[in-house]
């Protein structure tokens, strides 16, 4: 889907091509439309330093004079951003004020102060996006040039193909480095909040013994190294509303009249490129400035002070904590009143199938999608869906991260089950993709999707709980990616998902696969009726640890399919390849009824340490480990079509073929239970399906529980 753009209404493609053939208005249009935007990326980088206009000034000459040379029109934006990101680098590189731009100070009539100052005084920010300003001061140069973009993003004027251009990566290494600068950045809010508050910290105040009250690289480590220990400096971080949220209640819009002006004269003398600028800077000046001159329909929104025009808007739905300064106008910025509407009141977040998405996402205001609600919940917070369907017309992206002590959770609003219906979304399309990590994924219930219903990229510490995952093509739920780490799945039910198109040759219920990492867990879940495999773990190079979990009725035609190519495996062991073996950890697990194998190691080379499962009918074998140095140990086979396959690596003893056993080994053979609903609070249905005899005496086979 193509990413919304804040000028779609503006043709910016046509105005380039004109502006070339030497159209004034066209180029008009063109400085109009994001000359506010780069004088906002370049103040917030320099943090309000006197040389924001010049550098202004030789960015937008650059565009000017390079515009006759831009072979991609379409890309203008991006292309902009990207002369204005390297000049700000430029400029950094020579060192803040000790290359002074072309200036001429006596000229200046109101040489700007502080930029960060001016927007707390004369907006008078309050809250939270009065800290947000004073926090970006305690970012390093290179976070603020990014903290710049990212301002623009968040409040519509730059999309994130744009933001990801101007520093020269592709959309997922932006990512990482946007979500490293928002952790610095919500350290650095920690700080100036505990700066902040009254009385503060006591330990705090030993620590600012000797500090001048200016920002500082040696300063901000001191300091943020207290406030990250100091329990009373860390509860200020409870309530912290998400940048995202606040940043485009923070918006730089109009241009110094004396940049104006300043950049006219330099115009006039650049030749061609500059005679074609010249006239339209006095128009851009109207556009700009309606304060002092009749508004065109340039205007975006304005709020003259003098010497820099700055522009604060409070959401609605979210109160200021106190009425903004006389001296702030609040006016409407295309694209921000649907922002500035759906900005959460809540700390927790409520979606119903009833709701809006132009409300707060408060329990009386519900957002309608899941979306809506993922783009704005922020560490340390809940999603409650509430009962009902909900129908998916476009997929879900989670990439907001939570932290270790700030877990995000979606979840089921207590005693409602919420269902979300993907069968809407073309196969192109995952239902929900996740690249963020630190969730709990609770209570849901997805279906319908034509590709994969859920699938985590990369994604780390995650808890997916209780979910019910069936009835769609690819998978149900798929991790996958490198650094896909310390997750677990828990007391989850992945069933009957099948590969229409391909005859049942995709469909697998749960699969961790073709990535890397450490310490993944899968406990008390259910796999069954899946057209492939139930649990599948090929090429994937960490060791998983599967325990307690049941597979069954995996790979059977129940579709009535007359081309069926269904392959259907219980537990499938596979690892990186011959290159990279893998040590599963597989113990009380059972798999039974699956038309092919019940644990297969295919063709993993490595130690698979397998302790008391249990495979039962399975239709080829039931252990099947020519390859592994597998460790056998106390595993029950039966009535499979061959009951254990064995390599010469494998060391078995203590299971059902290895001797020493006597009689029927379970209480009971009647599977009516298994497909039960669970107790309340997870866990797997009673039943004695299965359930090893007691007077077996060899401790041997799936227990049928999670111990």
């Amino acid at each position: 889907m193509a990413e919304p753009r804040s000028d779609a209404t503006e043709d910016v493609t046509a105005l380039v091509e004109a502006a070339k053939a030497g159209d004034a208005a066209a180029m008009e249009r063109l400085v109009a439309l994001h000359l506010g935007l780069l004088y906002g990326i370049v103040g917030r980088a320099l943090d309000g330093h006197t040389d924001v206009d010049d550098l202004v000034q030789e960015t937008m000459l650059r565009i000017v004079r390079g515009l006759p040379k831009l072979r991609e029109p379409e890309r203008f934006r991006s292309w902009a951003v990207t002369i204005a990101y390297r000049e700000i680098q430029q400029y950094q590189r020579r060192g803040a004020g000790r290359t002074p731009l072309r200036r001429d100070v006596e000229n200046v009539a109101d040489p700007l102060p502080d930029f960060t100052e001016r927007t707390v005084a004369e907006l008078a920010l309050t809250g939270q996006r009065r800290h947000l300003a004073l926090a970006g001061r305690w970012l390093d140069p290179d976070d603020r040039r990014l903290l710049a973009l990212y301002w623009e993003e968040a409040a519509g004027r730059l999309t994130r193909s744009e933001l990801a251009g101007a520093l020269g990566l592709d959309r997922s290494h932006t990512a990482v480095r946007l979500q490293r600068m928002k952790e610095r950045l919500d350290a650095a809010r920690l700080l100036v909040h505990a700066l902040s508050a009254s009385p503060r910290c006591s330990r705090l105040v030993a620590e600012t013994k000797g500090w001048d009250g200016t920002s500082s690289a040696l300063w901000r480590k001191r300091l943020t190294r207290h406030v990250r220990t100091c329990a009373e400096c860390g509860a200020h971080g409870h309530g912290l509303v998400a940048p995202e949220n606040l940043l485009p209640g923070i918006g730089l819009v109009a241009v110094p009249a004396v940049l104006l002006a300043g950049l006219r004269d330099a115009a006039v003398s650049t030749g061609p490129a500059g005679s074609l600028a010249a006239p339209l800077l006095d128009r851009v000046r109207e556009a700009l400035h309606p304060v002092a001159a009749k508004a065109t329909a340039a205007t975006a929104a304005v709020l003259a002070t003098g010497a820099l025009g700055l522009l604060l808007w409070q959401s609605p739905a979210s109160p200021p904590e106190s009425s903004p300064s006389p001296r702030a106008t609040v006016s409407a910025v295309p694209g921000a009143g649907a922002r500035a509407g759906n900005a959460p009141a809540t700390q927790d977040l409520y979606v119903a199938p009833d709701g809006s998405d132009s409300g707060d996402g408060s329990i009386g205001r519900p957002f309608a999608t899941l979306g809506a609600a993922v783009s704005r919940v922020r560490p340390g917070r809940t999603v409650y869906l509430r009962g009902g369907t909900y129908r998916l017309t476009e997929p879900v992206d989670i990439s907001v991260t939570g932290t270790e002590r700030r877990r995000i959770t979606l979840t089921n609003y207590p005693g409602e089950r919420p269902v979300l219906d993907a069968s809407a979304l073309p196969a192109s399309s995952w239902a929900i993709t996740q690249t963020a990590s630190w969730w709990t994924v609770r209570g849901l219930e997805i279906h319908g999707s034509a590709s994969h219903a859920y699938v985590c990229v990369g994604c780390a510490h995650m808890v997916f709980d209780r979910l019910s995952l069936h009835d769609n093509a690819e998978s149900g739920l798929t991790l996958r990616g490198g650094g896909t780490v310390a997750n677990a799945v828990l007391d989850s039910d992945f069933y009957a998902n099948r590969g229409v198109e391909d005859h049942g040759r995709s469909g697998v219920g749960l699969a961790i696969k073709f990535g890397s990492g450490e310490g993944n867990v899968v406990r008390g879940c259910r796999t069954y009726d899946n057209a492939n495999d139930g649990l599948d773990l090929g090429g994937f190079t960490g060791p998983v640890t599967v325990e307690g979990n049941w597979s069954f009725g995996n790979g059977v035609n129940r579709w009535r399919d007359g081309d069926w190519q269904g392959n259907g495996n219980g537990f499938t062991l596979g690892g990186g390849g011959i290159r990279a073996p893998v040590a599963h950890v597989v113990r009380n697990n059972a798999a039974w009824g699956n038309t092919g194998l019940g644990f297969n190691d295919e063709g993993n080379t490595g130690r698979i340490t397998l302790t008391r499962n249990t495979a039962y009918r399975n239709g080829v074998d039931g252990f099947h480990l020519p390859t592994a140095a597998a460790e056998a140990t106390a595993n029950t086979a039966v009535a499979n079509g061959r009951d254990a396959v064995l390599g010469h690596g494998v060391r078995s003893s203590g299971n059902s073929w290895d001797g020493g056993g006597a009689g029927d080994p379970f209480v009971s053979t009647d599977p009516a239970a298994v497909r039960s609903a669970r107790p309340a609070g997870g866990g797997l249905p009673p039943t004695d399906f299965l359930r090893p005899r007691s007077t077996d005496g060899a401790g041997r086979g799936a227990p049928m529980t999670v111990s």
